[in-house]
């Protein structure tokens, strides 16, 4: 939906890059997530992805996330369109809280939050993970990554320095240092996809 189309009282955002990306996302997951349970995605944003994932795998309950208020409106906004039976309202989630508004989940995603966010962000999402899953349970991140063994691409080199100069926070982050933090959260060793753009879906499950 062009954003023209939206009037200014809507609360529902669009996100373009979601429009490219959530069809080779869908791929992956469908690989990836269980045939029943509870799949929590941290950091729903627009809550496109939400609603495009609910409506491929009517089997699972989603539960959409944002510490954002506008987001967490507009997910719901897109939410009471959709009439998804399997999707539950949004609940509002900061990934460097101690507690998290949620008891258990039977998968979590993670879409373009870890380089768009403090380091102790992704902390939080991999020690909160590793308790909330149940063994085998899957951990999937989406987004850019520095890899040691793989030159760093020219276009994600840009976006890198342009996220640093936003917020000296942000930027994109090592996937030896993620891995690190998931070992220590009781995850194995990650299951890394190229994907398009030069982004990586990375997949942990629960040890």
């Amino acid at each position: 939906m062009p954003q023209d189309d939206l009037d200014h009282h809507d609360p529902r955002q669009l996100a373009p890059a979601t429009q490219r990306n959530r069809e080779p996302i869908l791929a992956v997951l469908r690989e990836v997530l269980p045939n029943r349970g509870l799949v929590l995605e941290i950091a729903s944003g627009s809550g496109e992805h939400a609603i495009h994932f609910a409506a491929a795998f009517p089997k699972l309950g989603f539960q959409p996330s944002d510490p954002d208020p506008a987001a967490l409106a507009s997910i719901d906004a897109w939410a009471h369109e959709s009439a998804l039976p399997n999707l539950r309202p949004a609940i509002r989630l900061d990934a460097m809280a101690p507690r998290w508004p949620i008891t258990e989940a039977d998968a979590i995603l993670c879409i373009n939050m870890v380089h768009i966010s403090p380091w102790a962000a992704t902390e939080g999402l991999l020690r909160q993970a590793g308790q909330l899953l149940p063994a085998g349970g899957p951990l999937y991140l989406y987004g850019p990554y520095r890899q040691s063994d793989v030159p760093l691409a020219a276009s994600n080199a840009v976006f890198d320095d342009s996220l640093r100069r936003r917020n000296p926070k942000w930027g994109l982050r090592e996937l030896e240092a993620v891995t690190e933090l998931a070992r220590a959260a009781g995850f194995g060793e990650p299951q890394v996809t190229a994907m398009p753009a030069n982004n990586l879906s990375v997949v942990f499950r629960k040890a």
